[in-house]
């Protein structure tokens, strides 16, 4: 299975530490990305990549798998409650969900998407670009419920929150030969970060101005990176910790670039690299007991259908363990970086 790049989304917590820089109250919290902040967008497309089953959400408001990739709440969901919005943000394909409830919070992401279209080819998921012509068919639909002015006024104050980048990695460029031959990895990343500042400028057109844009976690120390990288079995695989760690010292000069650039905008870069790298290096810290291992199945390599009901081993209390799935955190992870 490819794999799904992902980590968690927890540039969210980096939002509560700026938060206090956002004056005006946040009227809707708006999600752009992949499986760290999908919150079930990938229920309704054809694609292998799902979570809409036990025991996914068996920690989530009744017990219900909602297609996150989580035993329960996304970062994206503490922080929409944290900013007085919902306790959750629906996804925007979601039929139980109208502009009604997404007018105060949606969420467009796609698991197993990127920035680059290849990536969300590898599983047949949405686009980046088809995330952005999703937003701007929400902007219509917002227009006709709340009128033109209360509408941008929602779109000018709202909380975007992005959070892609590993799948590029992870699921596209080192698993599959076509763009490791076009693009070392540095040039990899140039070419990333350019569709990165162009979705940037788009929303900016479109009216957003205050956006949090997530870096890439340690990708070296998800677990199904630990299995595979026979090297670093047991410990984080170096390799891409350090391209994460370049990526973001990149992306953090493109978003400085950026602020200058365009007036108005406040684009703030959430760092998610230390954070998490202390969390897995120090998990008692935190109160986990688990950091190598995910809860479910064996711990090392399941997620989405190879993470069912039906597995023995799939751990008891996932508050336990730092990782849900091989590659996702559980929500007491995300509700301590969320909280950080």
């Amino acid at each position: 299975m490819a794999q799904k790049a992902i980590l968690f989304l927890i540039f969210l917590a980096q939002i509560l530490l700026h938060s206090e820089k956002i004056e005006s109250k946040v009227p809707a919290v708006i999600v752009f990305g992949d499986s760290t902040v999908d919150a079930g967008n990938n229920n309704q497309i054809s694609t292998v990549l799902k979570s809409n089953f036990k025991p996914y959400g068996r920690d989530f408001f009744g017990g219900i798998p909602t297609g996150r990739f989580s035993n329960g709440r996304l970062p994206t969901d503490f922080i929409s409650q944290a900013f007085g919005c919902k306790p959750t943000v629906p996804a925007y394909l979601d039929p139980q969900y109208s502009i009604k409830d997404f007018a105060t919070g949606v969420c467009f992401a796609s698991a197993g998407t990127g920035y680059d279209n290849a990536t969300s080819d590898v599983l047949s998921v949405i686009p980046l670009w088809k995330e952005l012509e999703y937003y701007k068919e929400f902007q219509e639909k917002l227009r006709d419920y709340l009128g033109d002015a209360k509408a941008q006024e929602t779109i000018r104050d709202a909380l975007y929150l992005i959070s892609m980048g590993t799948n590029d990695f992870l699921e596209n460029y080192f698993v599959l030969p076509t763009r490791s031959s076009q693009y070392t990895v540095e040039q990899y990343e140039i070419f990333l970060l350019g569709i990165a500042a162009k979705f940037l400028k788009d929303l900016y057109r479109l009216g957003a101005r205050k956006i949090t844009i997530s870096g890439l976690p340690p990708m070296g120390c998800v677990p199904l990176v630990r299995t595979i990288s026979p090297s670093s079995w047991g410990h984080c695989y170096e390799k891409y910790n350090d391209i994460a760690r370049d990526f973001n010292a990149k992306l953090a000069h493109l978003i400085a670039k950026m602020n200058k650039k365009l007036p108005g905008i406040r684009i703030v870069h959430s760092n998610p690299y230390d954070i998490v790298l202390d969390i897995v290096n120090n998990p008692f810290k935190y109160g986990f007991e688990k950091a190598a291992l995910a809860c479910c199945a064996s711990g090392l390599f399941e997620m989405s259908y190879l993470c069912d009901q039906y597995n023995p081993l799939t751990c008891k209390d996932a508050s336990k363990y730092v990782f849900w799935d091989s590659f996702h955190p559980t929500e007491k992870t995300n509700f301590i970086i969320a909280d950080h």
